[in-house]
């Protein structure tokens, strides 16, 4: 069975932010191609999306190598959600359905219910969950890929420190959901645009040293091989 190249390319691009491949190593299509268990067709067709995402690099000489991003190049990505996050509740609140809301006022219970426990881990996944579903209920396409881009940049180049106070953060969560429900853009952007700000003070860059910015990249993890894959 042939394995699609985008579930290749997901997969390389989640080792990548987890800090399986450093910044800067080489990424052989041989070597790819077995850890993933394919052949180098879809790694290569990969590896091209990956650098035109801005996650790989092509070196004369040393081909396919993890890129390098600068401080100024991570700052802009924190800068860009800043930005894009509240218009994407903006548009929400006009072009949001049922289904968006029901997801999104689930998502706001189990969070709020975590953070009453101080359940850190699963207040993160639920917050990634949260802005995603958040982003396709602006209802761009392009809006909504462009976020979910970003999101993925962030994780590769900052450590997130937990919000001091939980309880508020998800309270602010709801508080979005409540304004994208009575199509009150203005007010959803305006808190998403709070929300945002605050959260990334929270970032500290990985990669700088202990500099003042933010911060991320995780370590890890072991072999993977896609074969059985349905995506």
């Amino acid at each position: 069975m042939r394995i699609p190249a985008h579930s290749v390319c997901t997969a390389i691009r989640d080792d990548i932010v987890a800090g399986v491949y450093e910044r800067g190593s080489r990424l052989t299509e041989e070597l790819l191609a077995r850890r993933y268990g394919v052949s180098r067709v879809p790694v290569r067709e990969a590896l091209r999306t990956l650098e035109a995402e801005g996650f790989v690099v092509t070196r004369r000489h040393a081909g396919a190598c993890v890129a390098e991003p600068t401080e100024l190049e991570a700052s802009d990505l924190l800068e860009m959600r800043m930005l894009l996050e509240p218009l994407g509740a903006s548009r929400a609140a006009q072009r949001r359905t049922e289904a968006h809301l029901k997801v999104l006022r689930g998502l706001v219970r189990l969070g709020q219910e975590r953070a009453r426990r101080g359940n850190s881990e699963d207040l993160r996944s639920l917050g990634g969950w949260f802005h995603e579903t958040l982003a396709q209920a602006s209802g761009s396409q392009a809006l909504t890929a462009t976020l979910t881009q970003l999101r993925h940049k962030i994780a590769w180049m900052y450590a997130v420190e937990a919000p001091a106070n939980p309880v508020e953060s998800w309270t602010e969560h709801g508080a979005i959901v409540d304004a994208v429900a009575r199509g009150d853009g203005e007010r959803a952007r305006a808190i998403t645009a709070l929300h945002t700000e605050r959260s990334s003070a929270a970032h500290r860059l990985r990669f700088s040293g202990g500099g003042v910015r933010p911060d991320r990249v995780r370590t890890s993890q072991h072999p993977v091989n896609m074969t059985g894959l349905r995506h």
